[in-house]
């Protein structure tokens, strides 16, 4: 954890900050998963949107006995800095990739998204992590290859490293930024229970459905109303309270399309403008207060 003087000039007391990197919530508006392939990877065609909610990476100077990972914010208690953490996955990787060294480095998480809730925390903080390192090393790899290294941790990494409104095709690794961002606003809700992917996807039973064909011009709420989630049904059937959630969220006022979001338990209703997105998250959080409920526009909505 950064140590905190009192003397702003003081740069024995605390390291010195490099650089931040925001890492937004990655969102499904719709999630269709088309197969599997022989070594378990699975097809998907997504639409993904970033809002303005999210965690925060500060990569900075590592002070004597700090690790490479410290973790603050409401969540740090459900993440560990050692072992698998995939922030340091990301990070040792790239400096493997470039030969550089992470001797004087540390990153500080500031944990504020839900874990294991289908809104790509872990991979938005790893395509974090990956920016700022090569970003501070002069960016010795390009766009297409931090997406090849990015696609080794995870298939949400290569989407989360774009940052923008996208297509997600094939396990991950086809993203196609979209021409229109979809407008509006978005209301996020977590009934406070964490849902592994594993089960999830086990629970499609090999059943598989098709792809979205020719997208239209514009994404908009009546388009988004007629796809899916594929996952949706075997996250009910792993956390039930999520179809509770759902009812919830699509019976408030100005809500277009409800729908769960990756492999859950996170969901989402699309609003028309911010201030709509506002009025439905206060009158959740009255009447499910335990349940965690934000409300945002998308980064890049005109």
């Amino acid at each position: 954890m950064l140590t905190v003087s009192n003397n702003p000039w003081d740069m024995t007391a605390r390291p010195m900050v490099m650089l931040k990197r925001f890492a937004p919530a990655k969102v499904n508006l719709a999630l269709h998963v088309t197969g599997r392939r022989a070594d378990g990877y699975h097809l998907l065609d997504s639409i993904v949107v970033f809002p303005a909610i999210g965690d925060t990476l500060t990569l900075h100077d590592r002070e004597d006995g700090q690790g490479l990972i410290a973790i603050t914010g409401p969540y740090a208690h459900r993440l560990s800095a050692e072992g698998d953490n995939l922030i340091a996955r990301a990070a040792y990787l790239l400096s493997d990739a470039v030969d550089r060294t992470l001797d004087d480095l540390a990153v500080t998480l500031d944990k504020q998204l839900p874990v294991e809730a289908g809104i790509g925390g872990g991979s938005a903080d790893a395509a974090a992590a990956l920016h700022l390192l090569n970003d501070h090393w002069g960016q010795p790899l390009n766009a297409d290859a931090l997406t090849a290294l990015g696609l080794t941790l995870g298939a949400d990494v290569p989407v989360c490293l774009a940052g923008q409104s996208a297509r997600m095709s094939g396990i991950g690794e086809e993203v196609t930024v979209l021409p229109t961002p979809p407008q509006g606003a978005l209301v996020l809700v977590n009934p406070g229970v964490a849902v592994p992917t594993g089960p999830v996807f086990r629970g499609l039973d090999g059943v598989f459905g098709k792809g979205f064909g020719d997208l239209p011009a514009l994404i908009d709420a009546d388009w988004l109303a007629d796809q899916r989630n594929d996952l949706e049904r075997p996250a009910i059937n792993v956390a039930p309270v999520i179809a509770s959630a759902l009812t919830a969220l699509g019976a408030t006022d100005g809500c277009q399309v409800a729908r769960m979001s990756g492999s859950g338990a996170t969901l989402f209703g699309l609003y028309p403008d911010q201030a709509s997105a506002d009025q439905a998250a206060a009158a959740l959080r009255v009447a499910y207060p335990d349940w965690w409920i934000k409300s945002a526009g998308l980064l890049d909505a005109v």
